[in-house]
């Protein structure tokens, strides 16, 4: 008999949620991408993105702690075959260079959209603060995630509470854009959920060796997942009553201004927040795989990717995003293809 221990549960969903929503989620403008623009098409892809987060999510986990891998790298060489997993792991440093220069140009962007400062100071102080949290410890990077990721959800809910009971809230959820593309409608949720589940891995896998409990890890994924698709609607609901969304930067921001003002600093604040974790995260991920494979001193990495990240930032944060997360997210379909058909292995214990 499995002892059932939904506090476990819990945490890995709540690590799971935390990993996935990131600051383009927070500011809204990645569910424009995606979803959104579509109008009523773009609900539907959030219910199959929805399923596809339940049931991938927690099957990535599952196999992960059966094969007891202590990295995505080991994960990535088991699911494609030692050398074409070691291609996938490069693509995945690729990738996560080019996030990190999306929340670079995400920070810029609050500043200058939301603050009225230069996006050049929102860049450079986040670089600043993110060096002496990574030269302190990792330790306040979890404090702020526990703290921003609630208050994230609950701003979510509260404003889809304001959107559904608008009088025009109906007629805006069926409406069907013209113009848009039917084949790029038809791969958003396998595109979305790709992008999130190749980069989450660097996260989930460790966790779920960690854990090691299938029944913990299948019920975390499956948490998890619904929690997601449940956040996943709530934007959408509200993005889809601010007239023209598609022409700002952070949109969820207007919204909070226009709906609850009362709390507009604040949620700024946890966006920026989303931003800052991000950025983090995603340079200790790409410093630990780039000391797997040169040799050079930590100052000297980290330089390295920042150089490289503030560059690709110089573009603005809503092209950037609308350009390299579609992209990634079609190069990452392989991934789930592959996690889709492989089968759960027994435990090697």
């Amino acid at each position: 008999m499995v002892e059932k221990n939904w506090a476990a549960a819990f945490q890995i969903a709540a690590v799971y949620v935390g990993t996935v929503v990131g600051a383009g989620f927070a500011t809204g403008r990645e569910i424009v991408e995606f979803f959104s623009r579509f109008g009523l098409l773009g609900f539907f892809s959030i219910l199959m993105s929805g399923y596809l987060l339940v049931f991938l999510g927690s099957k990535l986990m599952r196999i992960a702690a059966r094969i007891k891998a202590k990295s995505y790298q080991e994960f990535n060489e088991y699911l494609f075959g030692k050398w074409a997993g070691k291609g996938i792991n490069v693509l995945m440093l690729i990738m996560l260079l080019g996030v990190s220069a999306v929340m670079l140009a995400g920070a810029g962007a609050v500043f200058k959209e939301q603050l009225g400062l230069s996006k050049n100071m929102g860049v450079f102080l986040t670089i600043f603060l993110s060096i002496i949290v990574m030269l302190i410890g990792m330790k306040g990077l979890f404090a702020v995630n526990t703290f921003v990721v609630p208050l994230m959800i609950s701003f979510s809910l509260m404003l889809m509470g304001f959107s559904v009971t608008n009088p025009h809230f109906f007629e805006q959820l069926f409406v069907i854009p013209e113009g848009k593309h039917s084949w790029t409608t038809i791969l958003a949720p396998f595109s979305y959920t790709a992008f999130n589940l190749a980069l989450a891995q660097a996260v989930l896998v460790p966790v779920a060796t960690e854990i090691n409990d299938d029944w913990t890890i299948k019920w975390g994924g499956i948490l998890g997942g619904a929690a997601l698709t449940v956040i996943l609607i709530s934007s959408h609901f509200t993005l889809i009553m601010l007239p023209e969304f598609e022409k700002y930067e952070i949109p969820m921001a207007f919204i909070m201004k226009n709906l609850a003002p009362g709390f507009y600093w604040l949620y700024v604040m946890v966006i920026y927040g989303e931003i800052f974790t991000s950025v983090i995260g995603n340079v200790f991920g790409i410093e630990r795989q780039l000391k797997q494979m040169i040799d050079v001193p930590t100052a000297v990495s980290i330089t390295f990717i920042f150089v490289i990240s503030y560059l690709i930032s110089l573009f603005d944060y809503g092209k950037l995003l609308s350009y390299l997360y579609p992209l990634f997210g079609n190069i990452s379909i392989l991934f789930i293809v592959l996690l889709w058909v492989k089968p759960l292995t027994k435990d090697k214990s």
